[in-house]
């Protein structure tokens, strides 16, 4: 045979054995890199609420504010330290670490007439983008 003809055959043969590969092995690929995600929270799909909205000052009356941590796809994640901070009054153990829920609690009381604005952080890197407001009257 010819030397052009077996280099030809020799690059035909490589260039499909690439695609192939590529064609076969991409998609369970990327599902492999895409399991990590699963225990990544998500600072947008995580959610901050809290009730009531409107307390009175008195230092005993609280409002319960509740955080639940999400992963991109909305699954919730267990066992994540959450952190809140506020600009008014006093947080009830300002860290907890979620449920098999993804859910942490905590209390707000306020000895102060204000609005408290809360944001929360997932393992102190991670904040949660929704903050909430709590009046304090």
């Amino acid at each position: 045979m010819d030397k052009k003809l077996l280099g030809l055959l020799f690059m035909f043969f490589l260039t499909f054995g690439i695609f192939s590969t590529v064609v076969v092995f991409n998609k369970p690929l990327t599902q492999l890199t895409r399991a990590k995600e699963d225990i990544i929270p998500s600072g947008s799909k995580s959610l901050i609420f809290a009730w009531p909205l409107t307390v009175q000052s008195d230092g005993k009356k609280t409002s319960t504010i509740t955080v639940f941590v999400r992963t991109a796809k909305s699954k919730p994640l267990i066992n994540k330290t959450i952190t809140l901070n506020s600009t008014l009054g006093d947080i009830k153990n300002k860290t907890a670490i979620t449920d098999k829920e993804g859910k942490a609690v905590f209390e707000l009381s306020s000895q102060n007439k204000g609005i408290a604005k809360v944001e929360a952080v997932i393992d102190n890197t991670i904040k949660i983008t929704q903050t909430i407001t709590i009046k304090f009257e």
